[in-house]
């Protein structure tokens, strides 16, 4: 894949899709929109046809690879939090005001949706004039626009008002705040480029930080949202590998439920489970940021609780040691055995904070103490807690990415756990964490904490494969075009596919990794597989050769309408257009907040944060001026 392509507007996109899409000589073709066929297989729950998972054979090895390498005060962060949404109404005389421009803004933003929606009125057949007349939608969406009555029926709420914007929140406090805009993937044609590569991506900090945001009054900034990252956030009914297989893909297709002769693909892997019997000791040293910006209960007091949790679910043979960095480096702990609770907990209570933030010498101090607790075939990882905002020693990110690039060679991985906002340096974190070969989390919340150190934690320790890359190879006599939706920070050169010297992402057992595609196939595309999906990883350690798979996805596995698609494909389809549009992707440029809503009307109820994904829509919407009423939320 090209990772310079133009973003191509979906209004464009629509245009090409009801006409034609030009040949290379630069005639349009006017059999290649056509509407498909109907669908003459369906996907069922057989293994040999819808949600199969694949684990395929292993290719031949076709190159050798090259060396690589204290107690929280939970009243106090509750207070902490709520009071994020709330500053403007502690100011009193200022309250209605901040309110009257929050309304102000909605009506503008409102104002600026309609402009767009009619601003192809004058063009002649180019472009229906209204918004509503541009997607036909499916018989099951009953047509038209959805009133709020039935909206709140469909999901279940009780009878409330509409909510207003609330006024105040963090957005004042962004400019404090860094976020990297990796931009928007584009469709692209099949015809001029058929292979789609990226690295896998098991990070969700992307996802909490927008939650932390809308349960504060405020829709994140846009360059904080990473589709990618939504979506993994979400556990998915995958089937595991079977045999020696690290991993499994599950495929599915199904018709756009927005854009008329537009499909979704989804390939999910499945790493293999967790193998707690014959888990490989852990050696973990956890670097603290101490410094004066560190101090709220939301940061240095969940820093406490996430590490208690954390130990508590460690095993006999496993150690850790403690280091912070503020204006100075300390030694905390040395390599400690997890048996020994009372000198780890002694150390996590003697935490505080205060004083600059010299990162580059903590990680350095790190670094010295993981390698003396190294053990080769042990899992030795760094794990660096902090709101990355350094401003004391070799801080830029440039500078801090290369201390850790050789530590990451030689076996030590670094994983990076975010707290806090306001001052939040998202960039540096998530880039420590991709050049250390380790996870990035953001910890909002006590539950975050337990999910992240206790649900999760044998993923997050228990490496499976490392720099797993994935290339889908589309059938151009099946597929038109494509466009990989998120992984704008993952996309890998085609040619680097099978150069293994090209770092990747690493897979823990269990783990689970979503790709979604939006597509436009060809009217023949049922007489023939629509992609070939291949996946190329090494087995942990150093000198391990890379293993490569390979699948096919059949035309029997495309649904033939959107509401056929398993729950883990609607889930999937749901939290990443939450995410393109809170990141304002032209490609959902038509869909608003109750479109989405009224879509996963049937996933509410299904789990606790299915619940949560569609309450956050309902937030997002009236924060953007949509009138939802989110009573019996």
């Amino acid at each position: 894949m090209n990772p310079s392509r133009l973003i191509v507007p979906t209004s464009l996109l629509l245009l090409l899709a009801s006409c034609a899409v030009l040949t290379p000589g630069g005639e349009p073709d006017m059999d290649d929109y056509n509407d498909a066929p109907p669908a003459e297989a369906q996907a069922t729950n057989s293994p040999d046809d819808a949600g199969v998972a694949a684990s395929g054979e292993p290719t031949e090895v076709l190159e050798k690879s090259k060396d690589v390498g204290g107690k929280v005060d939970n009243n106090a962060v509750d207070q902490t939090t709520r009071l994020e949404g709330e500053r403007s109404s502690r100011e009193g005389g200022r309250q209605q005001a901040a309110e009257q421009a929050a309304q102000a803004a909605a009506a503008e933003a409102s104002s600026r949706r309609n402009e767009e929606s009619y601003r192809y009125k004058n063009e002649s057949d180019k472009k229906p004039t209204k918004k509503s007349e541009a997607k036909e939608r499916p018989d099951y969406y009953d047509g038209g626009d959805v009133s709020e009555d039935e909206l709140l029926e469909y999901l279940g709420y009780a009878d409330g008002v509409v909510a207003q914007a609330p006024s105040g929140g963090e957005e004042v406090q962004r400019d404090r705040e860094a976020y990297e805009d990796y931009g928007i993937n584009a469709m692209t044609q099949v015809s001029s480029d058929a292979h789609s590569t990226f690295s896998i991506d098991v990070d969700t900090a992307s996802y909490t930080i927008a939650r932390r945001k809308l349960n504060s009054g405020v829709l994140p900034p846009t360059a904080s949202v990473r589709v990618e990252e939504f979506v993994n956030y979400f556990d998915y009914d995958y089937v595991g590998p079977t045999g020696d297989a690290p991993f499994a893909v599950n495929m599915e297709a199904a018709p756009h439920p927005f854009q008329q002769n537009h499909h979704l693909l989804r390939f999910g892997v499945q790493g293999q489970l967790p193998d707690d019997d014959n888990r490989v000791p852990v050696h973990l040293t956890f670097l603290v940021d101490t410094s004066g910006s560190m101090s709220s209960p939301d940061k240095m007091g969940l820093v406490k609780y996430s590490l208690t949790h954390l130990v508590e679910n460690l095993e006999r043979g496993d150690t850790v040691a403690l280091a912070t960095y503020a204006g100075s480096i300390s030694k905390v702990l040395g390599p400690t055995a997890v048996s020994e609770q009372g000198a780890i907990d002694a150390a996590i209570d003697s935490l505080f904070a205060g004083g600059s933030t010299a990162m580059s010498s903590g990680i350095d101090l790190a670094y010295e103490m993981a390698m003396a607790s190294f053990v080769s075939g042990h899992e030795n990882r760094v794990i660096v807690l902090s709101d990355g905002d350094a401003n004391v020693g070799a801080t830029s990110h440039e500078q801090i990415l290369t201390q850790i690039t050789d530590y990451a060679k030689k076996g030590v991985t670094l994983s990076t756990i975010g707290f806090g906002m306001g001052n939040y340096q998202d960039t540096l974190m998530e880039q420590l964490a991709n050049d250390g070969d380790g996870n990035y989390f953001y910890i909002d919340s006590q539950t975050e904490a337990q999910k992240v150190f206790g649900d999760d934690l044998a993923g997050t320790l228990q490496v499976i494969a490392k720099d797993v890359k994935i290339q889908v190879e589309f059938n151009p006599d099946a597929v038109i075009a494509y466009r990989l939706i998120g992984y704008e920070n993952r996309d890998i050169a085609d040619e680097d596919f099978r150069d293994d010297a090209v770092d990747a992402g690493e897979i823990g057992a269990g783990h689970q990794v979503t790709a979604l595609y939006d597509v436009v196939l060809r009217d023949g595309y049922r007489e023939q597989d629509v992609a070939v999906v291949r996946l190329r990883n090494k087995t942990p350690g150093a000198d391990s050769a890379a293993v490569e798979w390979e699948t096919k996805l059949p035309a029997g596995l495309v649904h033939d309408e959107f509401p056929e698609a398993s729950s883990n494909f609607r889930l999937a389809f749901g939290a990443a257009s939450f995410a393109e549009l809170l990141r304002g992707s032209p490609h959902t440029a038509e869909i608003t907040y109750s479109d989405l809503l009224y879509l996963l009307r049937n996933e509410r109820g299904s789990g606790a944060l299915d619940n949560e994904l569609t309450e956050l829509i309902a937030t997002a919407g009236r924060l953007s001026g949509e009138s939802i009423s989110v009573s019996g939320l």
